[in-house]
């Protein structure tokens, strides 16, 4: 291996990726080579939209100021860098290295309040569901699982939106409803920035889907309204829902999230007849 295999410990990860970022035309990684350029190799905005991840979380990778990237998102720069099975290894132990120069924050455990799963479940006309800081479905009642029925799983509404071939039909307008998720999820990130959850969330998706890696690279300035759901539901047919997301000041990053039918419209019949559809016998 040449000598800037192994950078200087001082800089560590952030001279490595530097320097295999340098060694990759723009060609090489399926990009337009319009323009001159300043600087050999790709630019570290290039890197990251490739990635998955966004601009100032790579900066801060190559600056030294974020030492514990996870696995999926060291994969994804192994992947986006061109890097031989010795560069790889490399990048790895590096990697492993700068994370023991800090102590890892403890994983954020998040539970639901009796009292607010016993609210929810009295809701039988109205869906309603309980997320966390990092949008995982922490509580719902019966008849949100009813109306989330057409998915595999009920654990993340990110990993609904991205992961899960239901989505496509289950939302009208999918596209928005994920840019609002993508717009969510990093500005909780953004004042979270050390978070284990979000980072093995965005960390996973961004592996696993590319429509993921393109919408997280982008900076979003605010979270687009919701406002109406549009959705599908293969029992039901088409429902158009309010949104309602209200902060549960008890439980610091949690979220009560009610989805409601307009009184006599077809959404609200639908709405009932998915109820008896769902009620056991």
């Amino acid at each position: 291996m040449d000598n800037d295999a192994r950078p200087d410990p001082v800089e560590g990860l952030g001279q490595f990726l530097r320097t295999r970022r340098e060694r990759v035309s723009p060609a090489d990684a399926g990009l337009p080579s319009a323009g001159r350029r300043r600087v050999p190799g790709l630019r570290r905005n290039e890197v990251a939209a490739l990635a998955g991840v966004s601009p100032s979380y790579y900066s801060r990778l190559e600056q030294g100021r974020e030492l514990g990237p996870s696995l999926r998102v060291l994969e994804a720069m192994a992947r986006v860098l061109r890097l031989g099975e010795e560069d790889r290894r490399e990048l790895f132990r590096l990697a492993r290295s700068a994370g023991r120069r800090r102590t890892k924050p403890p994983v954020r455990v998040e539970r639901v309040r009796p009292h607010l799963r016993q609210l929810i479940e009295s809701w039988t006309r109205t869906p309603a569901f309980v997320v966390g800081h990092a949008q995982d479905v922490l509580a719902t009642n019966a008849l949100a699982d009813a109306l989330y029925g057409d998915f595999a799983q009920h654990d993340n509404v990110l990993r609904m939106l991205f992961l899960d071939p239901a989505a496509k039909t289950f939302y009208r307008n999918a596209d928005r409803a994920k840019r609002r998720a993508v717009a969510d999820l990093q500005l909780t990130a953004a004042s979270a920035p050390e978070d284990r959850r979000i980072r093995e969330l965005v960390g996973e998706l961004s592996v696993r889907s590319g429509e993921f890696r393109s919408l997280w690279a982008r900076e979003y300035t605010r979270v687009p309204p919701y406002e109406v759901k549009q959705l599908h539901h293969s029992a039901v047919g088409d429902l158009e829902l309010r949104h309602e997301a209200l902060t549960i000041r008890s439980a610091p990053g949690q979220q009560l999230v009610i989805l409601q039918a307009e009184p006599g419209s077809p959404s609200a019949d639908g709405l009932a007849l998915l109820g008896s559809l769902s009620a056991p016998e």
